[in-house]
């Protein structure tokens, strides 16, 4: 049996496109809508009523290699042949993304706690490279390799957010509903992509020890996604489970260092007619420093700036290596109490 060269090229780069990740917040691959690491320390303590602004850059490094046995059925276009063999795949996705986050927090109590809404958007540019070669088993007996780059500036999609916290002493609580608006740039065809093409809904909750005494801080944050179908491809993730973990220590009031962390796990498969890799769960784990600093502006605004970095491991299904996120919040600087005065002593 006899395959052409131009179909041993076809049928590698359909496999390396179909379980090739696209990084951060692509679609399918077992890459989340939840960008891992998005909560930190402080996450539940409460926020200044009034309008703040948050902008953060995210830079991740990861890249992908892959041994991969496989025996399924591979169809793109005309293709359709029933293939074993050993795919080796490299991977190489640093995006650079800035984003930014308006967000109000009202004054009036809800359901006696604090309510805050947000809006996240983004800018910025993702190039993707893929490379691999093909060992193919069986009748075949074929060898080839290939690859593909590509590179794209855009907007990301829009993630509004809902937030209501509440505060007793040193223990703070907050719970969160955000989703995924999909209105960046998304293209099915091509390997970059700066929005996941598909809409998602994510819930959760947040706690927060801080003692302002002591400077000793801890937070944890769990949520859980639901992903919608994309229906550009006919496929669906499944459900996503991601644990965002700070811990801190502040030396003065305005100066803060600890580490971060982050356990990320699909817990259902991937479906859909458009998925062609099977279950397809994927996981991760991140840990690394942060450094933190309050700053003030005017007698109106404080700022905070926040610099941390994550090493990833433990990968399943997706790419791994390491990120960075680097912070500023312009917020409502805390009221101050007036001077309590006394009453004039009067002497008769």
């Amino acid at each position: 049996m006899a395959i052409t060269r131009r179909t041993q090229i076809a049928i590698l780069l359909t496999f390396v496109l179909t379980v090739t990740p696209k990084p951060a917040i692509a679609d399918e691959g077992g890459v989340s809508f939840w960008i891992p690491g998005f909560f930190g320390s402080l996450a539940a303590t409460p926020l200044q009523p009034g309008w703040s602004f948050t902008t953060f850059f995210y830079h991740t490094s990861v890249s992908a290699g892959a041994d991969v046995a496989f025996a399924r059925q591979v169809h793109r276009g005309n293709i359709n042949v029933n293939l074993t063999g050993n795919l080796n795949i490299s991977l190489r996705a640093p995006p650079d993304i800035q984003f930014f986050a308006p967000s109000y927090t009202f004054a009036t109590p809800v359901l006696g706690g604090q309510a805050s809404v947000f809006l996240l958007g983004g800018y910025g540019r993702n190039e993707t490279s893929v490379s691999g070669t093909l060992t193919g088993g069986g009748p075949l007996g074929v060898t080839v390799s290939g690859g593909r780059s590509d590179t794209l500036w855009g907007f990301a999609d829009l993630i509004p957010m809902v937030t209501l916290r509440w505060n007793k002493g040193v223990d703070n609580y907050m719970v969160y509903i955000t989703g995924d608006i999909p209105v960046g740039a998304y293209d099915p065809n091509r390997l970059a992509n700066l929005g996941i093409g598909h809409g998602a809904i994510d819930v959760g909750g947040s706690y927060s020890y801080f003692n302002p005494q002591t400077g000793h801080e801890f937070s944890a944050s769990l949520g859980f996604t639901y992903n919608f179908e994309n229906t550009f491809t006919n496929y669906k993730n499944g459900i996503d489970m991601h644990l965002d973990w700070g811990i801190s220590q502040f030396l003065t009031k305005e100066w803060q260092l600890g580490f971060v962390g982050y356990f990320y796990d699909q817990i259902s498969c991937d479906s859909g007619s458009g998925d062609r890799v099977g279950c397809f769960e994927s996981r991760v784990i991140g840990i690394g420093p942060q450094i933190g600093h309050i700053f003030k502006i005017d007698d109106n605004y404080q700022g905070y700036v926040n610099l941390k970095g994550y090493k990833e491991f433990d990968a399943a299904h997706r790419p791994d290596g390491w990120n960075v996120w680097a912070t500023l919040v312009i917020s409502p600087a805390e009221e101050k109490k007036p001077p309590e005065t006394k009453r004039p002593r009067i002497v008769k």
